[in-house]
């Protein structure tokens, strides 16, 4: 036996000592999924506990998760936390799907056709560097204070992204597939409607996925031009006033709120693209 056959034999005898799903991009039961995933997500907030339990933290800087479940309780009796949510998650998808419905259409072009990349990505690359809380000075100055500023900064902060994320889904279509429409007589459009748009759909809707996440990173920011309400909002004036429990409460919401989306992508997608799933 070959040193190429002892490897073959000794890696082959290893798998079989594992779990058949420790391997590299193995498949995982649905059951052994979802304990892991609740592990995940279980384990930081047993260690917090332990933590102030142990008396190892100041509650002024670190409360313990009781004290931070309470404040949620007392936020939503007294304090009007469903419509500082309410509010939160209107400014969140108004600024996202006015990315959405400007960066698709030209991430499709920038994807498709070079004159258009060239034209275009080099500024988008240059704007997509800079700080969306730089440019809380000039909307204020353009839009004013009200609505419209916040869901700007939210738009400044994802539509650039967006259109490179776009373009690059697109230019993974395989080209043997634009080449079969072209030997079949289909037009430029028609390629682009039948050919590209269709095969980029699934990476289109994770494109989606990863910038709605992205959105709600910038509530903060977008909450900092004259907000009243909102959970952004909530965590600034609760950091004024040394109240510790009520930001980690705000941080742990919009959490929740952004992983309900995440799973909510995640469920539409596996819904209308279900070969795609592996």
């Amino acid at each position: 036996m070959n040193a190429h056959e002892n490897f073959l034999a000794s890696s082959e005898k290893n798998m079989k000592r594992r779990p058949r799903w420790w391997v590299i991009r193995g498949e995982l039961s649905r059951s052994t999924a979802w304990a892991l995933s609740i592990a995940g997500l279980v384990l930081p907030f047993v260690v917090w506990w332990a933590y102030t339990a142990l008396g190892l933290a100041d509650p002024l800087f670190m409360p313990a998760p009781q004290t931070v479940l309470l404040r949620v309780g007392k936020w939503w009796s007294e304090e009007g936390l469903i419509d500082d949510t309410l509010m939160s998650v209107y400014r969140v998808l108004a600024g996202f799907l006015a990315s959405a419905v400007l960066a698709i259409p030209i991430g499709l072009y920038v994807g498709t056709y070079k004159p258009v990349q060239a034209f275009i990505e080099p500024l988008t690359d240059f704007i997509r560097y800079m700080p969306a809380v730089a440019f809380i000075p000039l909307v204020m100055l353009w839009v004013g204070i009200d609505e419209g500023a916040k869901v700007l900064i939210i738009f400044l902060g994802t539509f650039f992204q967006m259109v490179l994320m776009v373009a690059e889904d697109v230019r993974r279509v395989p080209m043997a597939q634009i080449e079969a429409a072209q030997t079949m007589g289909a037009s430029r459009s028609e390629i682009v409607k039948m050919v590209i748009l269709p095969s980029s759909r699934p990476a289109l809707l994770d494109t989606l996925r990863i910038t709605c996440g992205w959105a709600w990173t910038y509530l903060v920011v977008a909450e900092l031009v004259a907000a009243n309400s909102g959970l952004g909002y909530a965590i600034l004036k609760a950091q004024r006033y040394m109240q510790t429990d009520k930001i980690f409460a705000g941080i742990l919401l919009i959490g929740l709120i952004g992983l309900l989306t995440d799973q909510a992508f995640r469920w539409i997608s596996r819904r209308a693209f279900p070969w795609n799933r592996k």
